[in-house]
């Protein structure tokens, strides 16, 4: 398989006209189906500003050679996203004929905020800035990765007001707002398993679920059974392995596939966070491979 090169010097500064000028013609794979990549999987490469100006021309063209058609980010702050303003960081997934679809970005709660049982005007307001750079970069959903585990019920009510309140501005503004789950939030808080009270306690109007099928096979949990037992609230995949897709065994994809419908899935995302390869690109490049070929994926799930 083709090898990847790219720059991974600092000190490069990227222009607007970089990602807006016209793009030389190349030969592209025909893209079958709509498949996103978590960008933290190749964060290497282009990971901070730096190195996104540096390489995301070819990078981004290489992904959408590869089978994928969007991406999600993983660097919001003050308003940009991998250094550049949303308008101009939009320009570049358009160039490379990728769309902006969704975003890992939160702001904690502090344990003031805990205590007191809500978040402050200051962090709404942050989520106010960050609500609108998202859907000034073309996104459709925005995504919590994480938040820190609390030791009572009580606080985890207050976390899961907290997300009711940024998904219901999400939802003034356009936006899906979800949360990402990792093995952890499988454990138990006193009585309950935290995710299923989060799942119960959240609106679903306002609060979907993006399930990373890997990190809940390690929680010890079965996908599937969580698509039935909370039907449609799980709209975003993380599909992932233990490296590249489909190498470890584990997962179970075909069966996660077949009943993405009554999980409500309207799109998957790969990311990776380890390689069998040595190559990266080569590795998120087999991911794709993966998904393309496998019959049980489908071409689009959007609804």
């Amino acid at each position: 398989m083709k090898k990847f090169f790219y720059t991974m010097v600092a000190g490069v500064t990227m222009t607007l006209a970089a990602c807006t000028s016209q793009p030389q013609a190349t030969e592209m794979t025909p893209q079958k189906k709509n498949i996103g990549l978590q960008l933290y999987s190749i964060r290497q490469l282009i990971g901070n500003a730096e190195k996104f100006a540096a390489n995301q021309e070819q990078v981004l063209a290489d992904l959408a050679k590869q089978g994928y058609t969007a991406v999600e980010t993983a660097n919001y702050g003050d308003g940009k996203l991998y250094g550049l303003t949303p308008e101009e960081f939009k320009a570049c997934m358009d160039k490379a004929g990728l769309k902006p679809l969704s975003t890992h970005t939160t702001r904690g709660l502090s344990k003031e905020e805990v205590a007191a049982g809500a978040p402050s005007e200051e962090t709404m307001n942050w989520w106010d800035e960050c609500i609108a750079a998202h859907k000034a970069a073309g996104m459709e959903y925005v995504v919590t990765p994480s938040q820190p585990t609390p030791e009572t019920l009580k606080d985890l009510q207050v976390w899961c007001d907290y997300h009711n309140a940024i998904g219901k501005k999400c939802a003034e503004a356009g936006l899906k707002y979800g949360y990402h789950n990792h093995s952890f939030e499988f454990n138990k808080i006193e009585d309950k398993v935290m995710i299923d009270y989060m799942i119960e306690n959240t609106d679903p109007q306002y609060v979907f679920f993006e399930m990373d099928v890997y990190w809940t096979v390690m929680g010890k949990s079965s996908p599937v059974a969580y698509f039935k037992k909370y039907p449609g609230r799980f709209k975003l995949l993380h599909i992932k392995d233990h490296k590249e897709i489909g190498q470890s065994g584990m997962v179970g994809f075909d069966a996660i596939f077949k009943n993405a419908e009554i999980a409500g899935v309207e799109h998957i995302i790969v990311e990776a966070e380890a390689y069998e390869s040595a190559d990266m690109m080569e590795g998120v490049g087999m991911c794709a491979d993966y998904l393309l070929k496998a019959d049980f994926v489908k071409a689009d799930y959007t609804k």
